[in-house]
């Protein structure tokens, strides 16, 4: 199984969050994170 094989799509009130799984534990991409916890159309500013 190769990397991009482990990348999925988390879905947070309706929106996407990138996530991978690295040695058993889930990562998530925080730039979605940041975009959904803030609301904000430039997360890169937080």
């Amino acid at each position: 199984m190769t990397a991009q094989q482990l990348v999925k799509l988390a879905v947070f009130e309706g929106k996407q969050i990138r996530k991978t799984i690295h040695n058993g534990e889930w990562w998530f991409a925080i730039i979605d994170v940041v975009e959904v916890l803030t609301e904000s159309s430039l997360p890169k500013r937080y």
